[in-house]
């Protein structure tokens, strides 16, 4: 069992202080961390994802005929919902199916507006892209399915994860997240001093926790310690300074943060450097957005794990033309992980952005499957 690392101080800005674990008894036996384990889980992840198909081939010109869908994401002014949608985007313009986006601030009154509107607009089908709390949308969500218009939950949910009151739900392997950014850790410090920083307010957050906890707990050894602290996802900038420098004052063995979602990474490495502990404390995170490997390829960062997004746009498109089509639900977007380190960074621009790093056979591949007749190979 754990030991958790000595507690930092919660109180600042009312930060949540989780216990990774309770101390480990004086008769537990000493456990040997499995850095063979967490190197084979990494391993392959430094280069080009390969395509892996979510499904069998289909028509979906066929399937989408006559048909539209709109997409309610989180705030769009949020470049990650940009990218997203611009997939999305993308592939209903292969296809040839009218695709909207109801444009937002993030508010729960917009994301009730936007379902209301299927009613009057009629779209084949409603998707939910991360962010969007189907909790606190039931009424809206039920009238829509009462209406014969299915409602999906897209890219908010971990795997095996059912969302609330909708259709479907399309989930993406966080719990997988998590367990790489702990075995990345493993692999480099077998007696790591880690402070886990989390966003409770993203329905992902719980899935990517129980990977860091499963894996640390199976492969991790006796002597990692580790501790959660809840920021919240409109706290970041407010919340995760006092929340670094509380950490650094209150352990002098800290030796790595995790930031699980890798926005975070501009927030703490300016603490760090404030704090004079950026030579001491590593830092990584997932999902992989430019200003995160841009402080990769700066070495102020050591690892990101990234996702493409305008791959997870294609993937969710893929899903959702297929529960049009009447297949049901896919059980994997199938959207790849990449390790991006200042060895490789550099492969998603200079600067970095969005969607460079990843390749983009996977358009070629989707386009196959979905039986479009400029997918033929050349002769």
């Amino acid at each position: 069992m754990k030991r958790p690392m000595p507690r930092v101080m919660a109180c600042l800005l009312g930060l949540t202080m989780l216990a990774s674990a309770v101390s480990a008894a004086p008769d537990d036996k000493v456990k040997a961390a499995d850095q063979a384990h967490a190197r084979r889980e990494l391993a392959g992840l430094f280069q080009l994802p390969a395509f892996s198909a979510p499904g069998p081939v289909f028509d979906a010109r066929g399937a989408m005929a006559n048909k539209s869908i709109l997409s309610i994401p989180g705030p769009t002014n949020i470049p990650f919902y940009a990218h997203v949608l611009i997939g999305m985007k993308e592939a209903s313009e292969a296809v040839g199916y009218p695709f909207s986006v109801w444009i937002n601030q993030g508010l729960e009154s917009e994301h009730k507006q936007g379902i209301v509107s299927a009613l009057a607009t009629k779209p084949a089908l409603v998707d939910l892209l991360s962010g969007p709390d189907p909790t606190r949308l039931k009424p809206e969500i039920n009238a829509v399915k009462k209406a014969g218009i299915p409602v999906v939950s897209s890219h908010g949910y971990g795997v095996g994860i059912r969302a609330p009151h909708v259709s479907y739900t399309l989930t993406l392997d966080y719990q997988r997240a998590g367990r790489l950014l702990a075995d990345w850790v493993i692999t480099k410090d077998l007696h790591a001093h880690v402070l886990v920083l989390i966003s409770d307010d993203v329905a992902a957050t719980a899935a990517m926790r129980t990977g860091i906890v499963n894996e640390f707990g199976r492969y991790g050894g006796s002597n990692v310690q580790y501790t959660f602290v809840n920021v919240p996802l409109n706290g970041w900038e407010g919340g995760i300074p006092p929340a670094v420098a509380a950490a650094v004052a209150g352990d002098t063995q800290l030796t790595y943060i995790i930031g699980i979602y890798d926005g975070m990474a501009k927030f703490i490495v300016a603490a760090l450097e404030k704090n004079h502990a950026d030579s001491r404390i590593k830092v990584i995170g997932f999902n992989g957005t430019p200003d995160a490997i841009d402080l990769v390829r700066a070495g102020k960062v050591e690892m990101v794990l990234g996702e493409g997004l305008e791959w997870a746009g294609y993937a969710i498109a893929d899903a959702e033309m297929r529960i049009l089509a009447g297949s049901g639900r896919v059980q994997s977007l199938k959207v790849p992980f990449r390790v991006f380190t200042q060895t490789n960074a550099a492969e998603a621009g200079v600067p970095a952005t969005f969607d460079q790093g990843y390749g983009d056979d996977f358009k070629h591949q989707f386009a196959r499957l979905w039986q479009l007749p400029e997918a033929s190979p050349p002769r």
